[in-house]
């Protein structure tokens, strides 16, 4: 795995633990007014139930105002939205912040070039949040 792009797919090479990777996410999302709607922790549910999985959590946050439009406009939208964010490890134990690209959703739900706007943020979040203060 490398940074970049696969199949709508942006990855982030991330300094930080899957947990710190969430949490530095959490905070510039809610310094953001946007709202935080659940955190999923993937790898705490496998060991509850006896698995083993590296860890891996995913985010899902959003903004009413934002999303909204792009959902009347396109209800398929909905299935993608609100916007989501994983932090996970590999094998290799390096951490990824992985996000669907604005572009990606654009194309794959026909959203009109006038609303790409309303999600095209998610890039500066996960940007910032993998990058060394």
């Amino acid at each position: 795995m490398s940074s970049g792009s696969n199949q709508g797919l942006i990855h982030l090479s991330s300094p930080y633990t899957v947990s710190e990777t969430i949490a530095r996410l959490q905070e510039i999302v809610k310094s953001k007014g946007i709202a935080i709607l659940v955190l999923i922790d993937h790898s705490g549910d496998a060991e509850r139930v006896g698995l083993k999985m590296n860890p891996t959590q995913l985010l899902i946050f959003g903004n009413p105002k934002a999303g909204t439009p792009l959902m009347v406009a396109v209800p398929s939208a909905a299935i993608d939205l609100p916007l989501k964010a994983l932090a996970w490890q590999d094998a290799e134990g390096k951490v990824w912040l992985s996000y669907n690209s604005p572009e990606y959703l654009a194309e794959r739900h026909f959203i009109p070039a006038d609303l790409l706007k309303n999600i095209a943020g998610i890039k500066t979040l996960c940007e910032e949040a993998v990058h060394r203060s």
